[in-house]
């Protein structure tokens, strides 16, 4: 398995100060929120290089990516979330939370000291959801598996990933009646425990209802 380079921020670190890595998780689950990672890397990290074993998220175990986590946000120069409630998915569509939950994790660097305003952002997949929705808008770069290629990318993955999956554990948490939909396993996504479970019981207000129309 190939591990995720730092080629292409090298790239663009000659032209910008910085480079925020940015992917999402969540964006198909059924019910809680979609996630966003943004992780900022300098010269520092770039010369440090990435931590052994980092990997997109979806290529790592639970708990390989448990273990990675914490060196992932050590390596970086700064890292962030941002989130959109499977409220506002309802009533704002994908794209827009997308966007919304993206720039939150930007104020939240800006928040920490990060100077945005000088970063160039690396943005997984084959759209670009984010600049139409910042009102100074950033450069951005988008590039298809950049969280498979990228390290900066697969460290946003990575700190995403984990915190929504403990997100929906603490959902578990504090609601037990919700265990029904298997959430400490598919953490939200549409397996067939977790269909079979909407059908038999309801939504629970976690579930994003212009989503279940196929299943309810």
């Amino acid at each position: 398995m190939t591990e995720p380079t730092l080629e292409i921020e090298r790239q663009l670190f000659t032209e910008h100060e910085l480079v925020i890595g940015v992917d999402e998780v969540g964006r198909g689950a059924l019910a809680g929120p979609v996630a966003v990672g943004a992780c900022v890397i300098g010269a520092a990290q770039l010369e440090q290089g990435a931590p052994a074993g980092l990997r997109d998220s979806k290529l790592l175990t639970a708990k390989r990516r448990l273990a990675i986590e914490p060196e992932a946000r050590a390596w970086a120069l700064a890292s962030a979330l941002g989130w959109a409630s499977a409220a506002e998915i309802d009533e704002y569509g994908i794209g827009s939370c997308l966007a919304s939950a993206a720039i939150r994790a930007l104020a939240e660097l800006w928040q920490q000291g990060i100077p945005v305003d000088r970063a160039v952002i690396l943005l997984d997949g084959t759209h670009d959801w984010l600049t139409g929705a910042m009102q100074h808008p950033l450069p951005v770069i988008v590039r298809p598996k950049a969280d498979r290629d990228c390290a900066s990318v697969a460290a946003a993955s990575v700190i995403a990933k984990v915190a929504r999956d403990r997100h929906m554990n603490e959902l578990l948490t504090a609601q037990p009646e919700w265990q029904v939909y298997g959430w400490d396993s598919n953490v939200g996504y549409g397996s067939v425990k977790h269909r079979t479970a909407i059908q038999q019981h309801g939504p629970c207000p976690q579930h994003r209802r212009t989503w279940l129309t196929k299943i309810i």
